[in-house]
C-alpha cells in the first residue's frame, strides 16, 4: 500500500471510530508502529487529525475530510443518486452544483451522458459551481460551460464562499440546483457544518427554478450546525431506498417530495 493510500485508510478508520491507537491502526493497516506514528504526525501537521498520547483522534472541528482524502463512504448509493439526478437535467440547462462527494458524482454522471458529450456549436450544458474540484474535472470538457463562483476557498472542502461568491450567484439564474448536505432532518431541513457554506448553498438554491437537496440515507435524521433550508427552499429530496418509511412520511408531511434513486442492479 502506497503512503497516500495508507493515509486515506487511516483517515477512514478515524472517521469510523473517532479515535485510534497507534498499535491498533498499525495492525489494521499491516504496517509497523513506527510507520504509523510518522503517518499520524504528517496528518497532524495538515490539521487532519489531532495526536494523542499513543494514538490520534479526529480534529476538534468536525468538518468533512477533503475530497482528495476520501475513498468514499456509501459509494454505491451516491452513484445511484448521481444517475437519478442526471436524469432530471435537460440538454441546454443551467445546473447548479454545491460542493461535496455526492454532487461530484452528479457532475461525473452528467458528463457521461452521450447526448451531453456530442459536438455542437453551443455548450450542451452550463454548470455553475462553487466547488474547486468539480470545476477542475469539468474544465476539460469542451461541450460543458463551467462557471466557477469567486470567493475564499475552504481549506477542507474546497468550496468557495464569501461576498464574491454571493455577488456571482446573485447575478445569475439556474434551471435546477443540486445541493448536498451533511444532515437532513424533517424539521430543520438540510444542514451543513460550516455557516459560510450553508449561506452559499442556500443562495444557489434560491437562484434555481427547481432546487433539489441530495444526500444518501445515512444523513437522514442528522442535524448539523448551519441550516441551509427546508421546504421553503427545496421542492424535492433525492435520497436512496435506505430511508426509513417513517422518516419519508415526515418529510412528505413537511411538504417535500421524496424521490428514491434506484440502485444499480450490478451493485
Amino acid at each position: 500500500m502506497k503512503r497516500h493510500e495508507r493515509m486515506n485508510a487511516l483517515l477512514e478508520l478515524l472517521g469510523e471510530r473517532g479515535s485510534v491507537e497507534v498499535e491498533e491502526a498499525a495492525t489494521a493497516l499491516e504496517v509497523s508502529a513506527a510507520t504509523m506514528r510518522r503517518d499520524m504526525d504528517a496528518l497532524a501537521e495538515q490539521q487532519l487529525l489531532t495526536r494523542t498520547r499513543g494514538g490520534a483522534v479526529l480534529s476538534a472541528v468536525t468538518y468533512d475530510l477533503p475530497i482528495r482524502y476520501k475513498r468514499g463512504h456509501h459509494v454505491g448509493a451516491k452513484q445511484s443518486l448521481a444517475r437519478a439526478a442526471a436524469a432530471m437535467v435537460g440538454r441546454g440547462s443551467v445546473v447548479g452544483l454545491s460542493g461535496g462527494t455526492t454532487t461530484t458524482e452528479i457532475a461525473r454522471a452528467l458528463v457521461a451522458r452521450p447526448d451531453l458529450a456530442e459536438q455542437s456549436p453551443q455548450p450542451n450544458l452550463t454548470i455553475v459551481t462553487n466547488a474547486l474540484n468539480i470545476a477542475y474535472e469539468l474544465a476539460v470538457r469542451p461541450q460543458i460551460k463551467t462557471v466557477l463562483t469567486g470567493g475564499v476557498a475552504h481549506f477542507r472542502t474546497f468550496e468557495l464562499t464569501g461576498p464574491f461568491s454571493e455577488l456571482v450567484l446573485g447575478g445569475i439564474t439556474v434551471d435546477i440546483a443540486f445541493i448536498g448536505a451533511n444532515g437532513m432532518d424533517a424539521r430543520e431541513g438540510a444542514t451543513v457544518y460550516d455557516e459560510s457554506e450553508g449561506r452559499i448553498n442556500g443562495l444557489m438554491a434560491e437562484r434555481a427554478e427547481r432546487a433539489v437537496v441530495v444526500t444518501d440515507s445515512s444523513k437522514v435524521g442528522v442535524r448539523c450546525f448551519a441550516r441551509i433550508g427546508g421546504p421553503e427552499l427545496f421542492d424535492t429530496f433525492l435520497t436512496d431506498s435506505g430511508i426509513p418509511d417513517a422518516a419519508r412520511r415526515e418529510f412528505e408531511d413537511q411538504g417535500l417530495t421524496v424521490s428514491l434513486a434506484e440502485p444499480d442492479p450490478d451493485d
